[in-house]
């Protein structure tokens, strides 16, 4: 459209030109023939002096057509008559007028007289023996010129217009029947090959037939795939020690709990919506729980039931608060709760994160309990409960996932009102010991809501007997020591360790990483400026259970212990912000960029320190980046339940290299053996792991993410999820 515009516009300033030229021609040859006929009747009367008789004239023939007037001068250029249309000052036509004396000839041109365009002609007057002695002009309004002009760039505009209009008219039908339908068509028959569903019928043109052949047999292909993938999860559902998939744990599901449907609750949501400028956009939280429930309901879930948090949630859900997700792949529906402020602060921020977070990790940080968090609290998992039980109203049987400590209460309210409900309890978090937990005001309440629940998971054994140990002191109930069951008004519930883990890829570890991996990695060290030659990663929330300032310390001991790598050494601190709204919260922040600042000047070198601190949220593409130009990790919990950032540093190692530096406090700890276990209290020991790390060579790198690398291939989420859900069948 832009070159028929450029071309139209070309030919319409040649035809402009071409116009102009040609009524400007014409009026020149008109105007002198009508000075010569003009000239005939007043040559005789300026010679006989006849001054009235010459203004007669000059007034009569003026304002006729398209003449404005006449004057007549005399040898010296003096106005002898003038039309009184004509001002008697018109200085520019005296040029026109001289140079027509002057030559003997008749002489014109274009002036502006009282800023209209006009054409002056004149002609010499002449005596008995042809001498000149005076002159003639003639004064023409040439505006028609220009509003001929004016004319031709108006229509030829019109016509340009006219023309671009239909031809975006007809592309846009061609765009939208001939290619834009024929490709929702192949992209939609993609998404279903890929989605598992039966492929529609692809109707195109005839022109996209080799596409559509191409693309039948890759639906083809893709099919068989997934057969191939159902017979052999079919196959080796009895044997759990085969590697677990997402296929196979679909299979698991068909096959064992036939069509009980699964839902999961969680206070964080998988996918938050949020408004950046006009538009609404989604991201993936930072938390474990969501790392690792996500991909089982991906796999085989129904609902997810959880507070909407984003300042867009709002926006995207239909009337029953639910939206289909993932959104680039929907496969399951997220029922979002709302919560007001005020119990957002008191439930959330309050009680959950002020008091049983603190309580519930030894990390010397005093709980702080308030009647009115525990008020909101209660409230809260009320309003939740009534969510799940709108949810499982016709369902039969139905199984709850219920996801740590924010929901405490909720198994016992939705077991009173559903008891052929079966309800899993998962407590993302440790447990600690009885006398620890007994200083919680309402310890008697949130057992009994918890023991409403048919299974309680904690990530290692220890937290079980914690668990057990608590409820024998602060309730009557019957404890089966040898099955690990807590039985309370004629209810059981199983307590059992059921340490988490990751989506792990099962295919074969690459020995090196790709051309693609190689560039993104260049690209993150060049955006963070990082130029040295050994490079540490640390991945975390911006919580002081985490152990990041215990780190800082150990990083400034070991350079202090080893200079030699002082100015070739950074470490990447990635701290997204968590739950900035809570004090101790926002003054850990303040304490750890301080700290790392002070670490900074002390070392400083080539304008940069040894520490890059990132508060901000990375995605999981970004996080695997930095896990991969890392020639080590630091996980430095003082007090975890599991900690996925080890084992997805793991997962991101498929080159085989690079060291783990795990905290001993961590659940992960009792499963990573290779890694190097530190008290993350100890700055010198963990200083020296790093030493380790950083000159560990290859083959025994290789040795160990090869034996860690098992651990977590052969206990990947969908094994635990398998194992969850066949515990919770068996229960049932």
């Amino acid at each position: 459209m832009a070159i028929i515009s450029l071309v139209a516009i070309s030919f319409t300033i040649d035809q402009a030109n071409r116009e102009q030229e040609r009524l400007s021609t014409d009026l020149q040859y008109r105007s002198s023939l009508l000075a010569e006929t003009l000239r005939e009747t007043i040559e005789p009367s300026y010679l006989n002096q006849s001054t009235e008789y010459l203004q007669f004239v000059v007034e009569k023939f003026a304002n006729r057509q398209r003449l404005v007037g006449l004057s007549v001068y005399d040898h010296a250029g003096n106005i002898v008559a003038i039309s009184s249309t004509l001002s008697p000052d018109i200085s520019t036509s005296h040029i026109v007028v001289t140079e027509a004396m002057d030559a003997n000839a008749p002489s014109g041109d274009f002036v502006t007289i009282n800023d209209l365009k006009m054409h002056v002609t004149a002609i010499p007057l002449h005596d008995e023996n042809q001498a000149v002695v005076g002159a003639l002009a003639l004064v023409q309004n040439t505006e028609y010129i220009d509003t001929r002009i004016g004319e031709v760039w108006r229509n030829n505009l019109i016509r340009v217009f006219t023309q671009v209009s239909l031809l975006s008219l007809a592309l846009i039908l061609l765009i939208r029947w001939v290619f834009y339908e024929p490709m929702r068509s192949l992209v939609t028959a993609l998404r279903d090959a890929r989605s598992g569903k039966s492929t529609t019928t692809i109707s195109t043109p005839s022109f996209f037939t080799p596409l559509v052949g191409e693309i039948s047999n890759l639906n083809r292909s893709l099919i068989e795939a997934r057969l191939a993938a159902s017979e052999e999860a079919r196959v080796n559902l009895d044997q759990l020690d085969s590697p677990w998939t997402a296929q196979r744990l679909q299979e698991f599901v068909k096959d064992g709990l036939k069509d009980r449907k699964i839902v999961v609750v969680s206070n964080r949501e998988p996918y938050v919506h949020t408004r950046v400028g006009s538009n609404v956009t989604y991201h993936f939280p930072a938390s474990g729980m969501v790392t690792a429930i996500e991909p089982i309901m991906q796999a085989c879930g129904d609902t997810w039931i959880a507070h909407g948090s984003g300042d867009a949630d709002k926006l995207v859900v239909n009337a029953q608060n639910k939206i289909r997700v993932p959104p680039d792949e929907p496969k399951y529906d997220l029922r979002r709760v709302w919560l007001t402020e005020k119990e957002e602060l008191g439930y959330y921020y309050g009680f959950a994160n002020e008091g049983m977070w603190p309580l519930l990790h030894a990390a010397y940080n005093r709980p702080i309990f308030r009647k009115e968090d525990w008020e909101q609290y209660q409230k809260v998992n009320t309003k939740f409960a009534d969510a799940v039980l709108s949810e499982i109203r016709h369902l039969r049987k139905p199984i709850i996932l219920i996801q740590d400590f924010h929901f405490a209460l909720l198994p016992r309210l939705i077991k009173n009102s559903r008891g052929d409900a079966t309800i899993g309890l998962f407590w993302h978090i440790p447990w600690v010991s009885a006398e620890t937990f007994s200083i919680c005001p309402w310890k008697k309440a949130i057992l009994d809501g918890m023991l409403g629940a048919d299974l309680l998971g904690f990530h290692t054994q220890q937290h079980c007997n914690n668990f057990i140990e608590t409820t024998s002191r602060e309730l009557e109930s019957l404890i089966d020591f040898e099955r690990f069951t807590v039985t309370r008004d004629n209810h059981t519930s199983l307590v059992k360790a059921l340490p988490i883990s990751i989506p792990f890829s099962n295919g074969k570890d690459k020995t090196a990483f790709t051309e693609e991996e190689n560039i993104a990695q260049k690209q993150m060290l060049e955006k963070l400026g990082v130029r040295t030659r050994y490079i540490g990663v640390g991945i975390d929330r911006l919580d002081y259970t985490k152990g990041i300032l215990e780190r800082l310390k150990a990083i400034e001991i070991f350079l202090h212990s080893y200079p030699l790598y002082q100015g070739d050494f950074t470490f990447i601190q990635v701290a997204a912000p968590s739950r900035t709204k809570i004090r101790k919260y926002q003054q850990f922040a303040q304490e750890v960029e301080k700290e790392v600042n002070r670490i900074n000047a002390q070392f400083k070198s080539k304008n940069s320190g040894p520490i890059v601190l990132i508060r901000e949220q990375y995605n999981h593409q970004q996080v695997n980046t930095l896990y991969r130009l890392a020639h080590f990790c630091l996980v430095t919990s003082l007090h975890d339940g599991m900690n996925l950032v080890a084992k997805e540093y793991i997962a991101a190692r498929h080159d085989q290299k690079g060291v783990l530096i795990l905290s001993e406090f961590t659940g992960a700890s009792r499963e990573l053996k290779e890694a190097l276990i530190v008290n993350p209290y100890n700055g010198e020991q963990t200083a020296e792991a790093i030493h380790i790390a950083l000159g560990m060579k290859q083959s025994e790198q290789i040795r160990r993410m090869k034996k860690l690398r098992e651990v977590v291939r052969n206990h990947n989420v969908y094994r635990w999820s398998a194992e969850l859900l066949q515990i919770l069948s068996d229960v049932s």
